[in-house]
């Protein structure tokens, strides 16, 4: 990719500004393994995570042409990964929905007690604290940065992070490491 001011000033996009062929398979290269990553934190799967990213991929490889190489085209990949995730849950609900009344259990496989404490503590957030702490913790985005990609006033970015820290710090901690009661 070009380095940084190359296409910064311009009143109408220039073709030198958008990313070629080579350079989103080199995005790609560079960038697929770490949104995965971000997006697993955000959705506790792993599969759901490497599913929504390759769509996401997929649709920004169509639009390549229009996504500028300043215009932060990982963000726009996060995006797209994010709303088709939640879109798939609205879709699981839906089919969640219908099972149960139908009287058909859906199957499901267990997972490990690591999987068990961490997804359950980030349940029980809200969707927008999550993917805020998400977003900070592990895309290492400012605050700034996270309310220009999730629409959010910067002030509300700050509250959903200190109020998703106090949540996962008291469900996280470990007995073990709290003190008995004294003899």
């Amino acid at each position: 990719m070009r380095g940084p001011g190359v296409c910064r000033v311009r009143p109408r996009r220039s073709r030198s500004c958008l990313l070629t062929v080579e350079e989103f398979e080199e995005f790609y290269a560079l960038t697929a393994a770490r949104l995965t990553g971000q997006l697993f934190v955000m959705l506790g799967d792993q599969h759901e995570a490497q599913d929504v990213v390759q769509e996401a991929f997929v649709k920004g490889w169509s639009r390549r042409r229009q996504l500028d190489r300043d215009g932060q085209p990982e963000a726009w990949i996060r995006t797209v990964a994010w709303r088709l995730a939640v879109s798939r849950w609205r879709g699981r609900r839906r089919a969640a929905d219908a099972w149960q009344r139908s009287g058909a259990p859906p199957h499901t496989e267990a997972p490990g007690p690591e999987t068990v404490a961490l997804v359950g503590a980030l349940r029980e957030l809200p969707a927008k604290q999550r993917r805020t702490l998400a977003l900070h913790y592990v895309c290492d985005l400012t605050v700034e940065q996270i309310a220009a990609e999730t629409g959010l006033a910067a002030s509300t970015v700050k509250t959903h992070l200190a109020r998703g820290r106090a949540t996962l710090s008291h469900r996280l901690q470990d007995p073990r490491t709290e003190e008995g009661p004294r003899v």
